[in-house]
């Protein structure tokens, strides 16, 4: 078990570290470079931006500017905004917790419609139920969400009022049911996708566990249907959608980006695209790595939780 997670924390240091490297030489090659937006003041002269590249760093090498990058990221130093100075982790964690929100509560539908659907698909193998969520499973993860997301302001916020098309909170009003209140409509639009995502690996997995002997020998002993169901097949069925919560987590933090986009909500995904438009550098690798991070730590934690539950894997 040691050297399993031994090789996973490994693994992890050496994709950061592949992250991290081609983040900064891919955005160090960007046409302008990191003061493309400073050279947009025509106040600044070439000697003005020669002297801010020297005070920044710029006119040394790409592998120095690198490493002097990464040493001050391990030490806890991710840079400043050329924005406004502050610092990048805080001006991360300024925008954290919407993005933490929205794809927490689109997460949780997702999980729920979906292994709803799955499992009762499963069940009711080749019925009626099973064509409409085959079929609505491929448009879901045919459409785009940014068109998901602009049809919903146009039906539930245009035309019959229900819901907000956009914002976190109404002004004036930040109390927990406003915020729910914007909450319905981004989360609803970003679960979508992972519904249909999720539905069609939990009914893979179900339809596996169902032809299972020991599913066979509890049907034999007498047992109901929905204590089969209940006891032997979800559980069993819900163990590998672990190690796939985990590698969702890429995906719904791009579809975050476009839904933050499309509804202004103040995320990380939003701040990525204001601070890639100004050129923000530090911030844009800040929200760069911290994503990275973020992604590598939910698949450890799901190699982990997995490790503890099988004991197929533990033992091996």
């Amino acid at each position: 078990m040691r050297s399993f997670l031994l090789t996973r924390f490994a693994q992890s240091l050496v994709l950061l570290l592949i992250v991290s490297v081609i983040g900064f030489v891919v955005l160090n090659l960007i046409p302008g470079g990191p003061l493309a937006q400073f050279g947009l003041d025509a106040s600044m002269t070439q000697d003005d931006l020669n002297r801010l590249a020297e005070q920044l760093g710029l006119n040394r090498p790409l592998w120095m500017q690198y490493l002097d990058w990464a040493w001050r990221l391990v030490k806890g130093d991710w840079g400043h905004s050329f924005r406004d100075g502050a610092p990048v982790i805080e001006v991360i964690g300024r925008h954290l917790m919407a993005t933490l929100l929205l794809m927490g509560s689109s997460t949780i539908i997702a999980i729920a419609i979906g292994t709803w659907i799955g499992v009762r698909g499963a069940i009711k193998r080749y019925s009626l139920f099973d064509y409409m969520a085959t079929v609505g499973a491929m448009v879901a993860l045919s459409i785009p969400t940014f068109w998901f997301g602009l049809i919903g302001i146009y039906v539930f916020s245009l035309k019959l009022g229900w819901l907000p098309a956009g914002n976190m909170y109404t002004i004036g009003d930040e109390s927990v049911l406003n915020y729910l209140h914007h909450l319905i409509l981004p989360s609803v639009v970003l679960a979508l996708v992972h519904v249909a995502i999720w539905s069609r690996y939990m009914r893979t997995a179900t339809l596996d566990v169902i032809n299972q002997e020991f599913v066979k020998t509890a049907r034999a002993k007498g047992l109901s249907e929905r204590r089969i169901l209940m006891k032997h097949v979800i559980g069993n069925a819900l163990l590998p959608m672990i190690t796939l919560l985990g590698m969702q987590l890429p995906s719904v933090l791009t579809g975050a980006l476009v839904t933050e986009t499309v509804f202004t909500w103040p995320g990380m995904g939003r701040l990525f695209l204001d601070s890639l438009g100004y050129s923000d550098y530090p911030v844009v690798m800040g929200l760069l790595m911290f994503s990275a991070i973020l992604v590598v730590l939910s698949n450890l934690a799901a190699d982990i939780v997995v490790a503890f539950i099988d004991p197929r894997i533990r033992l091996s």
